[in-house]
């Protein structure tokens, strides 16, 4: 199988069954292809938002239901984002310069005290492969961090991850923080992480509890929808 496919040229691919192969190469991780069919798709006419939503965000909705039903794993996700990531670069200044809309803006980060990233660039890689924009400020992020990354990015959404069970109550710092502010009612506060459950998140005031990124890409999509309901 794997000779007949280094023989496949996509350039003899129609655009139909060029999207459907970069969705086989997305799920397999293969970043070069997927760079090569996004230039493929851009030499003929395509708009940048509609290779992102049509190729990589519809492949990567693919990957993320897989992982949610246990038939992917972590190594392999993180693979299909890296490809993904391939596509993105070239797609990004493109999608700004023509204006392309966004599902929203999120800025995402570890609480202070916690260095564990691996959930959290999860669930930056799926929510940028869903067409959120993402700033991940990385780990051990104090309040001012959280709230000054927030006002910079113009961002709707705040995204917090513990992995400790010691580090979880900072979650609640810095929505406490936000109530302070009178800001709390303006951003989508979502929190995640193996110790936390609904329970917690409900108790510290988040909007929800995301058990993985594929909850987390899912519950951001509803919430941002029932926000421009009210906004609208």
């Amino acid at each position: 199988m794997a000779e007949e496919d280094d023989d496949l040229d996509l350039r003899e691919l129609d655009d139909d069954e060029l999207v459907e192969q970069m969705m086989d190469d997305l799920y397999d991780g293969l970043k070069d292809e997927i760079v090569e069919g996004v230039e493929i798709l851009l030499e003929r006419g395509w708009t940048p938002y509609d290779i992102l939503t049509k190729s990589l965000v519809a492949g990567m909705k693919i990957v993320g239901d897989d992982f949610r039903d246990g038939i992917l794993f972590v190594p392999e996700v993180l693979l299909a984002a890296n490809a993904m990531k391939g596509g993105m670069a070239i797609l990004k200044p493109l999608l700004v310069e023509t204006g392309a809309p966004r599902l929203g803006k999120l800025v995402i980060g570890t609480v202070k005290g916690d260095i564990h990233d691996i959930g959290q660039n999860l669930v930056s890689m799926m929510m940028e492969g869903a067409g959120f924009e993402v700033r991940n400020i990385g780990i051990n992020n104090a309040v001012e961090a959280y709230l000054d990354a927030l006002k910079e990015e113009g961002a709707e959404i705040l995204g917090m991850s513990a992995l400790l069970t010691t580090t979880m109550p900072y979650m609640k710092v810095v929505i406490d923080t936000m109530v302070e502010q009178g800001i709390r009612d303006d951003y989508i506060v979502l929190v995640g992480g193996a110790p936390l459950n609904e329970e917690f998140g409900k108790a510290i005031g988040a909007d929800a509890y995301c058990r993985d990124a594929a909850v987390a890409v899912e519950t951001a999509k509803e919430l941002m929808a029932r926000k421009h309901n009210q906004t609208g």
